[in-house]
């Protein structure tokens, strides 16, 4: 059984690609996100847009791939299993061939990366890909749900010590990122990398918010919603309308009582989750509907780790100072025009690269080292007219 390529599965990356990339450019730009002190963007329209982020995009489009990520996983394993390959062996390659993208990519890169949690924590996935839906279910809500409750009270208590700025480390980023030497930025990366990666605690937190949103996703191919959207079209928009309600009151809803620190966990967690499915849901269904307005979002997730990448290496050169060096200097409002001039970019180049190539660059060497063969690269003749 050949796996059937979904094309609205595909928009769904290209946009969860556009808003990880929003979300990621003030990150890039200056350690405001990471330390702290995000008060340093003065006018309302820079307010604005960075509320505007947080209710709409922070946490909704890393929880989407997290979702596609589950979904795509379980696919390959049906794909697999209709090949009589042993899907485990196969996905455990593919896996550490990700992990690997992850640690050159956070530690040479950007600090940001999301790709090592994805590698680590689909190992977690490989037992549960058997499990009954019903089980998933109840074991992926209940992590979140318990998770984040506990943390949001732990937060409350703690409410006035949250939110204050660490200035030593964000002086210290400004000196590495403006300076000019390649070793003083990778040092800068490798120290701030640890803070993400090198505790126990910061990967409980990783794999109780991340984690669940994966199993979602399995559970939704395992239902084959999306798969067939026509025929379960009443269901997906019962799940879009329940997520678009907790979307609103858990994502936007703090915004009415002053958008409080400590509310955060939950704000991400379940509003992020609930608005990653409602993306999803929402892309799906207009992809049936109206699928061309869609297309250039499903160029670009048709080369999905190529484009995440290559949006790491162009803001590396945009802000260090081994580059141009505007690190600090562009304004959200900027980041924002930013974002939107070279996503554009992205979508012509890669509409240009697939009618040429069957995969991306990133995309082919993972298949290399995921099947030990060399595949074909080029589209054939035929599938290029």
């Amino acid at each position: 059984m050949k796996s059937k390529r979904l094309p609205w599965i595909d928009a769904a990356r290209g946009l969860a690609i556009f808003g990880i990339f929003m979300v990621n450019m003030p990150s890039f730009n200056a350690p405001y996100f990471m330390f702290g002190g995000e008060e340093a963007w003065t006018g309302e329209l820079n307010r604005a847009v960075q509320s505007g982020i947080d209710m709409f995009f922070q946490a909704s489009f890393y929880t989407l791939f997290s979702f596609l990520f589950g979904f795509g996983l379980y696919m390959m394993k049906e794909s697999l299993e209709g090949k009589g390959l042993h899907y485990s062996t196969v996905l455990t390659r593919r896996l550490s061939v990700l992990i690997v993208f992850g640690l050159i990519h956070g530690i040479l890169i950007w600090y940001g990366d999301i790709l090592l949690t994805y590698g680590v924590l689909g190992f977690l996935l490989l037992p549960l890909l058997k499990w009954s839906v019903k089980m998933m279910s109840w074991v992926a809500l209940t992590i979140l749900v318990v998770f984040t409750t506990y943390v949001t009270f732990g937060y409350y208590s703690f409410r006035d010590q949250l939110g204050q700025a660490n200035q030593f480390l964000i002086d210290k980023a400004f000196t590495a990122y403006q300076s000019d030497s390649l070793l003083s930025i990778w040092s800068e990366n490798w120290e701030t990398w640890q803070l993400v990666y090198a505790s126990v605690y910061q990967w409980v937190f990783l794999a109780a918010s991340i984690w669940p949103v994966m199993v979602l996703g399995v559970i939704a191919a395992k239902k084959r919603w999306l798969h067939e959207p026509i025929t379960h079209e009443k269901t997906i928009k019962q799940i879009g309308g329940i997520s678009f309600v907790l979307f609103v009151v858990f994502k936007i809803g703090p915004y009415l009582y002053g958008n409080p620190e400590w509310f955060s966990t939950a704000q991400d967690n379940i509003g992020g989750t609930a608005s990653a499915i409602f993306y999803m849901t929402m892309t799906t269904l207009l992809w049936n509907k109206k699928g061309k307005l869609l297309l250039p979002f499903q160029y670009v997730g048709k080369l999905s780790l190529s484009n995440y990448i290559f949006q790491s290496v162009l803001c590396f050169l945009l802000f260090y100072g081994v580059g141009l060096g505007l690190y600090g200097d562009v304004s959200p409002v900027w980041n924002v025009v930013l974002v939107i001039v070279i996503y554009t970019l992205q979508v012509f180049g890669s509409y240009l690269w697939l009618k040429v190539f069957q995969y991306g660059g990133l995309e082919w060497i993972w298949r290399v080292f995921t099947y030990r063969q060399i595949q074909p690269l080029k589209r054939s003749k035929e599938k290029m007219r």
